[in-house]
């Protein structure tokens, strides 16, 4: 049933008769620091389902990679004195360390400012343009006079009409507060980001996508889809409300000099919108994955694609790109299972990437808290039909009651058990379990395991994370109870034959363990091989055609009699009220309200070191 942390380095294609799986999420936008948010919301949530997937042996790709082009990168290589592409490298640095801390296991991780990505877009672009989906209009947009310059829509800041709304620092595609999608002249009291003056309105040429003309195809592919790929109910919810509002031609290019260029004569001065060229992004990393590309995207009859992202972008996977691609009249791939999350919230408020609130990617590996607790507090409080909150109160509770006392309880009272020397233990071997199929107490523990372990495939195949985390836990909780009602302690001393049973058992239950929270927590399953004295490269199998699934409804013959187990060491350990109440101070208010308090601590530090030091070269001077 190892660890698969590392993809494989020979690019895969699929293989006809085998389930091939294609898995994107949502490609982090590179102009700061990934959150908890982002990071639950798309490539932890991708990850574990990733991981799932090569468990099970299936033919599975995970592709990823940072969204570089348009004006967030444009606005922040303002702020930073820098070019756009400087912007990019130094980001795409930060993102990469950040999900490798996490154990991301991408197969590419990639970026949208690669030529493939021009080459790719531009094909899409041309095909759809061929096939009479586009359309030149005039816009009205905002004009800065101060900057000369049209403001596309992250240059703009305002209040947001929508009706209860009003958050007053919207922008201007999308207000962060209600999570509608706005036009930078529908925003009231309007403001250029860059010098803060009020722009005016001015007319430009642009092109259309004609979503309205596209309508009959989509919505066949939205009604087929979303019941055959069991899509999300925010999903199914969130493109029901845009097709009903009545679609509108949505604008695809833009007055930016970022991007990627758009290859018409009288638009040559433009960029696509990076609404329209981010979701290639899927396509063209794959292309730098292999350039058989194709076969994965080009394959619908052969491959699964599954999607995961945050509610904010479900609109633009389920209606924009899907537009796109089934505009081009080509056999594209198109998306079968869609994954959306809610909101994670902090403490008291929202993360915000502008704002930063939060924890951030680098300030979890900071903390000193190992990752796998991280993994496991997102994972169980993964924000899948509401929004969820994070709070340090709460992650403490779970590592103290459910990773240590339940799980890191369970193993190490086994492997301790098992490592005491001969009169008191096993010395270390695992013995035979004879007659361990009528043994009672054995015998219910793996029916129950059994049908848990198959309504652990169930949920993930469904990709009901959160629930398939919840019955590993609840195995481990099974584990728990069987020792207490077993009394191994004493059957030790008076019935050795079922006391091996129940330890043998055990131990078996504690690999089964490693095997279904492997997806949920890789460098806990591998510390696990590695005090089971296991390979490290074992890979972890719940494949139906090896009868894996089968084999755990009998977990006392998971591991052979006569191996020799490694050295049992504790799992977790407690996070006390103290540190707590300290990340709590740490990570209160935004980024910068902590850089300025560190800033004033640091200053009164050395102004202190100052007045000691004249102090002491007075008293020298004196004497």
């Amino acid at each position: 049933m190892g660890d698969d942390s590392e993809a494989l380095t020979a690019p895969k294609l699929p293989i006809t008769g085998k389930r091939n799986i294609l898995i994107t999420s949502a490609l982090p936008y590179v102009n700061n620091v990934p959150h908890l948010g982002n990071i639950i919301g798309c490539v932890l949530s991708a990850d574990v389902f990733a991981r799932y997937c090569r468990m099970r042996e299936y033919n599975v790709i995970y592709i990823c990679g940072t969204d570089e082009y348009g004006t967030a990168t444009e606005v922040k290589a303002m702020e930073e004195g820098c070019s756009p592409k400087e912007i990019c490298d130094k980001y795409h640095a930060i993102h990469k360390e950040v999900y490798k801390w996490f154990n991301i296991s991408f197969d590419e991780f990639g970026r949208t400012s690669n030529p493939q990505q021009t080459e790719i877009c531009q094909a899409i672009f041309k095909k759809l343009l061929q096939n009479n989906w586009l359309s030149e209009n005039i816009m009205q947009q905002l004009y800065c006079d101060t900057c000369k310059r049209f403001l596309a829509d992250r240059l703009v800041e305002g209040n947001c009409p929508k009706e209860g709304c009003n958050y007053d620092s919207a922008r201007g595609d999308q207000c962060e507060n209600c999570g509608k999608a706005l036009n930078p002249t529908e925003l009231l009291e309007p403001k250029c980001k860059v010098c803060r003056n009020t722009p005016h309105i001015r007319e430009a040429n642009h092109i259309f996508l004609e979503l309205p003309l596209l309508k009959d195809k989509l919505e066949e592919y939205i009604n087929n889809m979303s019941v055959a790929g069991g899509w999300s109910q925010n999903a199914i919810h969130t493109t029901n409300a845009w097709l009903r509002e009545g679609l509108n031609p949505r604008c695809i290019t833009r007055d930016l000099k970022w991007g990627v260029p758009v290859p018409h004569e009288r638009f040559m001065d433009k960029v696509f919108y990076v609404w329209f060229d981010a979701p290639i992004g899927y396509v063209s990393i794959t292309s730098c994955y292999t350039p058989e590309w194709e076969e994965w995207w080009k394959n619908p009859e052969n491959v699964e694609l599954y999607q995961f992202m945050g509610k904010d972008n479900i609109p633009f996977h389920t209606v924009m790109f899907p537009s796109s691609l089934l505009g081009t009249g080509e056999n594209w791939t198109l998306m079968k299972t869609i994954s959306v999350t809610e909101y994670l919230n902090y403490e008291a408020g929202k993360f915000s990437k502008s704002k930063g609130v939060g924890v951030f990617g680098n300030d979890a590996k900071d903390t000193n808290i190992p990752v796998e607790v991280w993994r496991y507090y997102l994972l169980t409080n993964r924000p899948e039909v509401s929004d969820t909150l994070f709070t340090w109160v709460d992650l403490q509770a779970k590592l103290n009651s459910e990773l240590l006392s339940n799980l890191g309880n369970f193993i190490n009272r086994v492997l301790s058990f098992m490592a005491k020397d001969p009169g008191s233990g096993y010395g270390s071997i695992i013995p035979d379990a004879q007659g361990a199929h009528t043994h009672r107490l054995t015998k219910a523990l793996g029916e129950k395991v059994g049908s848990y372990v198959e309504q652990y495939v169930e949920a993930m195949e469904k990709v009901k994370i959160k629930q398939g985390l919840k019955i590993a836990m609840t195995i481990s909780s099974e584990g728990n109870a069987y020792l207490q009602e077993s009394k191994f302690w004493k059957l030790y001393k008076e019935d050795l034959p079922s006391c091996s049973v129940v330890m043998k058992t055990s131990v078996g239950l504690v690999y089964l363990l490693a095997c279904l929270l492997q997806p949920f927590m890789p460098s806990f399953s591998l510390e696990v091989l590695k005090q089971l004295n296991l390979p490290l490269e074992t890979k972890f199998s719940l494949s139906d055609e090896k009868g894996d699934v089968e084999r755990a409804k009998r977990p006392w013959d998971i591991l052979p009699a006569g191996h020799k187990i490694g050295t049992p060491v504790p799992l977790f350990k407690e996070l006390k009220d103290e540190e707590v109440e300290l990340f709590r101070e740490k990570f209160a208010g935004s980024q910068a309200d902590r850089l300025a308090k560190a800033e004033a601590e640091a200053k009164k530090t050395a102004e202190k070191l100052e007045e000691t030091k004249i102090s002491g070269d007075a008293l020298y001077f004196h004497s």
